[in-house]
């Protein structure tokens, strides 16, 4: 992970690409989401929708499947450079989540972190918390799923080091 002093505001990285097919809209959405429009796809056709969808929950889970590979993906290349990676610890939490155009079976979306915004913590002098939009757009580039996240890094250097 990139260290607190080293993260600007309007940084911003492709997490990666997701396809959404039909059976895994199935698989989650028997698990965790169970409606008929994320089940089936006769009963999705007569939906709002006209079609299978993927579930809110389901493209927030790809969100995070992809935020951490990413996370496990700069530490290697950050190693292979030489580099020590800082710690980065939990989300205090996420504000305005938004699911704006539904995911159809076969959408590919794209996830987008840029950094909004960053403060230094006066209670951890060791750490500071980072503002991201995190954004998924659909393979014609239209705006799917959105929210605001936060998530504790380290410094790289602090007043006591």
């Amino acid at each position: 992970m990139t260290p607190f002093d080293e993260i600007a505001i309007g940084d911003r990285r492709e997490l990666g690409r997701y396809t959404f097919t039909a059976e895994d809209i199935k698989r989650f959405a028997q698990r965790y989401d169970p409606q008929p429009f994320h089940l089936d796809e006769e009963a999705a056709a007569g939906s709002i929708y006209g079609g299978l969808i993927a579930s809110g929950w389901h493209t927030a889970s790809v969100f995070m499947k992809l935020s951490v590979e990413d996370r496990v993906r700069m530490t290697a290349e950050m190693l292979a450079r030489g580099e020590k990676p800082v710690m980065s610890g939990p989300s205090p939490g996420f504000r305005n989540l938004r699911w704006i155009k539904p995911v159809y079976a076969g959408d590919t979306l794209t996830y987008t972190m840029e950094i909004v915004g960053k403060r230094e913590l006066a209670s951890r002098p060791g750490w500071g918390i980072v503002f991201a939009r995190n954004t998924a757009v659909n393979q014609n580039g239209g705006l799917v799923f959105e929210f605001e996240g936060s998530f504790f890094v380290a410094r790289r250097t602090t007043s006591s080091s």
